[in-house]
């Protein structure tokens, strides 16, 4: 497989998903430019530049950092389409209508070089009439390229190939996807909405027909369609809104248009509800009404019956959430289908609709069944897809249900099941997954980029993946290693639940090092995320509780054994980190000799929510970069470089991807920053073995590191002050504050004193255990065990 380079891309339309789709190119270190038509009055580029400076306000953020904004350059096609023949890749993402498609591709084809890929962002329509619209020389180099909103953030990516789409071309774009972007790739056949969508939206319009059908309130539904069943916490009609209603009639309306032969085809229809609210300007989200709305702080939903809204409060009734909490998937669609529950019913009627429909379509609509299980985890988030459900619930049971209601005219419509469901016990294998237009098992793709991806997400069914040979172990971690990687690179994984570092996992991080020192030539700390969440709150309260303070200190002075033994370990540390590393998983990060970090890692020092301050050498880490600093400054004021180190430990700020890590001082510029997280593994193991092949030797301790002192702790307090005073924080949120400037600072000592690295983790550990002490401090504490969320008092 060749590599695909591309140095430079444009994406033609500058609405909701260009501008997005631009700004995650740009966050891969790919310039872009963003184009539109030429504004009627004002500056030509006007378009562009509203929809760049629009960028900057959307939640969650479409930029990995502010920074990356830089590399997006506007255009517009009266002036720019010059700049076309620099690009690589051009994206098309302007509006689902056909006509002005093939109006833009006549206008800007002249200027497309022959090896770059032309692409369409288009959600539904047939990228072979698109195609065809084009000049013939550009038909091998084109394709669909269906991303998912937020592109930042949703995983899916679907790739659709025309008759003439070059195959060497499909499997370069493919790799580039995965690792530059970061996407999970499902090639879609060329049907109207493609995959993801036309199940998707099949699902929401089913849950529409049997709310109508049983009677049920939108928001009682949404209590059903949620966490409950495996689905995201907006549900169903929160999604709606989110997505825009304006949005999903469209897309309703496209399988309605092209899909006249579908059984179904008679519910492909908006609700005249929907339809009204559209005529209202109700979209959702968008517009702060639609299905709900915000009132105050009150959440109101719309009630058909009285044609108004509601206050929301749908609840799941007791007999009902009884059967959902029920782990044997078998036993609970069976208690569902036996329970004469509205809510039971209304969840039979939705899981068997979406079972037939896939059934039905799986030839027409995908090259096999992982393909469409995947597209709605990736897609629509949901936690396992519709195939998977099915077969954990018992194929033939199932299967013979759904057959049963069809016959007696309980389905949407009478379309028989297909002959192979009864034929089969299941759709994925060890050998592959079920491919309905083959009649057999389709393997994953042999594409070399997948190799990077060691853990590779599955599904219900496929073999295990290699856990590899354990090393050494103990309650809190597990030291492994991966002969078919590198035997000599050993794999540090914690086993704690969400990876919080209580005294196990200290002693096993020591030990484990230790181990790795005597026999192997690296490590990785590496396991699925979260990363980790900090210290074990619950041991520290129980702690607490028991009056065993002294205990408390030893277990701090422990945490910051196991982090400079990280740090000073004779060994290259790679930490391989995603999602949180927050408290003292972020201390761990800190400490680590390098760090490869997928771009969505939320790291951060985290301690002041519970009244306390980062004691695992976070603060001592901040100090040492702020001696280093300084340092290059030739004599600066230490002080300087530590104001925002204090804001972000007060603030108790977390960085929102690797990136904004980076410019916090959690990582380094130096650091690997990955796009995939799949892949993160393979790259840790590859940094350690690199560092160690290099010749790797550990920090040494500073013995005479510049601190700020008591001015430093002076200059905060003085800040400190003016935030009390401004009621921006509360008299404890002073207490913890001064502390971590105290513990930055390095103690009650001169300015510019020169300290070890041990004084200041001294200094941040008696701090910490005085915070313990403090009643407001143990009152935080118990508040975010018991309810999740920080207490201000």
């Amino acid at each position: 497989m060749s590599k695909l380079i591309i140095r430079k891309v444009a994406v033609l339309g500058a609405g909701v998903m260009g501008a997005q789709i631009a700004a995650h190119c740009a966050n891969a270190d790919v310039p872009v430019v963003l184009f539109d038509l030429p504004a009627k009055d004002g500056k030509p580029n006007a378009i562009a530049d509203k929809a760049l400076a629009g960028l900057k306000k959307l939640d969650p953020a479409p930029l990995a950092s502010k920074e990356r904004l830089q590399y997006i350059q506007a255009a517009n096609y009266g002036s720019d389409l010059e700049q076309l023949r620099d690009c690589d890749l051009i994206i098309e993402a302007i509006a689902e209508k056909m006509e002005w498609k093939l109006d833009l591709y006549q206008k800007v084809a002249p200027f497309i070089r022959e090896d770059a890929i032309f692409a369409s962002n288009t959600s539904g329509l047939s990228i072979n009439a698109l195609s065809e619209g084009m000049p013939a020389g550009l038909r091998g180099r084109f394709c669909g390229i269906h991303f998912f909103n937020p592109p930042r953030y949703m995983a899916l990516v679907e790739l659709i190939a025309t008759a003439t789409s070059e195959p060497a071309m499909l499997d370069d774009l493919e790799a580039w996807l995965t690792t530059r972007l970061g996407k999970s790739i499902v090639r879609a056949k060329d049907t109207p909405n493609f995959v993801a969508n036309r199940v998707g939206v099949f699902s929401i319009l089913a849950v529409m027909h049997h709310t109508q059908r049983m009677g049920l309130g939108f928001d009682e539904v949404d209590a059903l369609t949620g966490p409950n069943i495996g689905r995201p916490k907006s549900a169903t009609y929160r999604t709606a809104d989110v997505v825009g209603l304006d949005t999903l009639a469209h897309v309703i309306g496209t399988m309605d248009a092209t899909l006249p032969k579908d059984p179904w085809h008679g519910f492909f229809k908006a609700p005249a509800w929907l339809s009204a609210l559209i005529e209202k300007g109700a979209l959702g989200q968008k517009t702060r009404a639609g299905i709900f709305r915000k009132q105050g702080k009150q959440i109101m939903v719309l009630d058909l019956a009285q044609q108004d809204y509601r206050p929301s409060a749908g609840e799941v009734a007791p007999e009902v959430a009884a059967i959902l909490k029920n782990r044997n998937p078998a036993e609970k669609f069976a208690q569902l289908r036996a329970s004469s529950h509205p809510q039971a019913q209304f969840l039979w009627a939705i899981f068997r609709d979406v079972f037939h429909y896939c059934a039905y379509h799986l030839a027409d609509i995908a090259d096999n069944a992982r393909d469409l299980d995947f597209a709605m985890r990736w897609g629509f988030g949901w936690a396992m897809g519709p195939f998977e459900t099915w077969q954990a619930a018992g194929w033939a049971d199932i299967a013979g249900a759904i057959k049963a209601d069809i016959d007696a005219g309980r389905g949407m419509v009478d379309a028989p099941l297909p002959t192979w469901v009864f034929e089969r016990q299941g759709v994925h294998e060890a050998a592959g997954s079920f491919s309905a237009e083959a009649g057999a098992l389709k393997p994953r793709s042999s594409l070399k980029v997948y190799d990077r991806q060691l853990y590779p997400e599955q599904v219900l069914g496929e073999a295990p993946k290699d856990r590899g040979e354990t090393l050494w172990e103990n309650d809190g971690v597990r030291l492994w290693t991966r002969a078919d990687q590198d035997a000599r690179i050993g794999i540090l994984s914690f086993k704690s639940k969400m990876h919080a570092i209580g005294e196990e996992v200290l002693d096993g991080v020591i030990v484990a090092v230790a181990r790795a020192e005597r026999d192997l030539d690296g490590v990785v700390l590496w396991h699925e995320a979260p990363f980790a969440v900090g210290a074990n709150l619950q041991q520290v309260a129980q702690a607490i509780g028991a009056g065993q303070f002294e205990l408390l200190e030893k277990t701090v002075a422990k945490f910051q054994q196991a982090s400079m033994t990280l740090k000073h370990a004779q060994v290259p540390v790679v930490a391989a980190v995603q999602g949180m590393a927050l408290g003292g998983g972020c201390e761990f990060v800190m400490h680590s000799a390098h760090r490869v970090m997928a771009l969505e890692s939320y790291v951060g020092l985290v301690e002041a929510g519970v009244g306390l301050i980062p004691a695992g050498g976070g603060c001592k880490e901040f100090a040492l970069q702020a001696h280093t600093l300084a340092q290059r400054a030739a004599g600066g004021d230490v002080f300087l470089y530590i104001q925002n180190a204090f804001q972000t430990i007060a603030m108790a700020t977390v960085a929102k991807s690797a990136q904004e890590a980076v410019g916090l001082g959690f990582a380094r510029a130096s650091d690997d920053i990955l796009f995939n997280p799949s892949e993160l593994l393979y790259a840790g193991i590859r940094r350690a073995r690199a560092m160690a092949e290099a010749g790797y030797c550990p920090p040494m301790m500073n013995p005479a590191i510049k601190v700020a002192g008591r001015n430093g702790i002076a200059t905060c307090e003085m800040m400190l002050m003016n935030m009390a005073q401004g009621g921006f924080i509360s008299p404890h949120d002073y207490t913890v504050a001064k502390a971590a400037a105290t513990a930055l600072c390095g103690g009650e000592v001169e300015t510019n004193a020169r300290v070890s690295e041990q004084w200041i983790l001294d200094v941040e550990r008696a701090q910490f255990v005085a915070l313990l002490k403090n009643e407001k401090t143990q009152q935080r504490i118990v508040h975010m065990l018991e309810t999740g969320k920080p207490l201000r008092n």
